[in-house]
């Protein structure tokens, strides 16, 4: 096992009604003006929203809204939450939703901290944030993890790159987390978060390490998903499975399920790309890719993808290469059955295409050749490009 330094010091307030206690949580954690942002209207249509401010408003709190949040959360969007935070001298940012709210939020409040470098500049990578807002997390939709993780992720659409922060500082004070608020998700949304939780810790295990007790954590945690997914695809109101993929979603992406290894994320990138030229979502984006790439770098450790097709899927017929390509399928097959897309031409947004789009793909990936992705296996531009054709079926 690798050194590492582990934080992860988010508050979770899980269960029933625990929005109730959102101006609480707000004033142990210094807040008084606070910035709410959130997405579309679902939180309007359920009376989330209004539920929250009338709670801030009896807790005697000055709140102001800021909405629009996209699936894919733009920068140009965060910009504009930084100068109403700016302008309302905010001194606390809630975000009501799920990932793209929350990244929302946490980008600004990381500007509004610094009002004097643009958001590109830190999301770039030329300058490093040093301070930022408070901020606190109300999640209704269980996927992305930010409620309790360190990375925020927006699309640049000037330059269509979609690029993630990692930064303590963006580690939410607090988050609220009732699985009821989860209740009113199209299906669709419901199975791009059981993909979009399984990849934050298959990113994590296909490391090129082995670390038993790590390993048997994410392991566990795959298995609940994979358990709990259909049952939540089938029923969207059936509590003990919408709690349990609430709950892996955090643990997913607070850094438990990779301690003591270098991440890869190889397929995260892949799928930036994807949602930053034809606007899929984030889950679609990496279902889409998933089989390609575990296809064109488990031949670096056929061990790694037996061991994980025993031990998550309960696979045992076969030597170390046939077991691998067996965990492969077995998860091809998995993401199929919740209708998601694991090939270019089965996701309706962006179909099979060109071999001009597959390098700008590339490219794109490849931060213009000046970057390789992953660790379990390095992948240049040509690596890459080789993934994309392999998915463009």
């Amino acid at each position: 096992m690798q050194s590492f330094t582990y934080l992860s010091p988010t508050e979770v307030v899980f269960g029933k009604d625990t929005e109730l206690q959102t101006a609480a949580l707000i004033r142990r954690y210094g807040g008084s003006r606070i910035l709410l942002v959130y997405g579309g209207g679902s939180i309007l249509r359920s009376g989330l929203l209004n539920r929250i401010q009338q709670v801030l408003e009896e807790a005697h709190l000055t709140q102001e809204v800021f909405g629009g949040a996209k699936a894919n959360p733009t920068m140009e969007h965060a910009r504009e939450g930084v100068k109403k935070a700016l302008e309302f001298q905010a001194d606390f940012i809630l975000g009501i939703g799920g990932g793209s709210a929350i990244d929302t939020a946490k980008a600004i409040a990381i500007g509004a901290a610094a009002p004097d470098t643009d958001l590109s500049e830190f999301w770039g990578g030329a300058k490093k944030p040093v301070t930022a807002l408070p901020t606190g997390a109300v999640l209704t939709i269980s996927a992305a993890g930010s409620e309790t993780s360190n990375s925020a992720v927006l699309t640049n659409l000037a330059t269509g790159a979609k690029r993630g922060l990692s930064s303590d500082l963006n580690r939410p004070r607090f988050a609220i987390m009732n699985p009821e608020l989860t209740y009113t998700l199209p299906v669709y949304q419901v199975a791009c978060g059981v993909v979009d939780i399984m990849m934050h810790t298959l990113d994590r295990y296909f490391n090129p390490t082995e670390n038993e007790m790590t390993d048997a954590i994410a392991e566990a945690l795959l298995r609940t998903v994979i358990a709990k997914g259909p049952v939540a695809v089938r029923d969207t109101h059936d509590y003990d499975a919408m709690s349990e993929l609430m709950w892996a979603g955090s643990l997913s992406h607070n850094g438990l399920t990779g301690l003591g290894g270098p991440g890869d994320f190889a397929v995260h990138q892949l799928g930036h790309e994807l949602s930053a030229m034809f606007d899929t979502a984030h889950g679609a984006s990496l279902s889409t890719v998933w089989e390609a790439w575990a296809l064109a770098v488990c031949d670096a450790k056929p061990s790694r993808f037996a061991r994980y097709a025993r031990n998550v899927w309960g696979l045992t017929e076969g030597d170390e290469d046939t077991l691998a390509r067996a965990g492969i399928k077995a998860t091809g097959d998995f993401f199929r059955s919740l209708s998601m897309p694991t090939s270019f031409s089965e996701n309706p947004d962006i179909g099979v295409q060109a071999e001009t789009v597959l390098r700008d793909l590339a490219h794109r990936c490849s931060n213009q050749g000046r970057r390789t992705i992953g660790s379990f296996r390095v992948l240049d531009e040509e690596a890459i490009y080789l993934i994309y054709r392999g998915a463009n079926y």
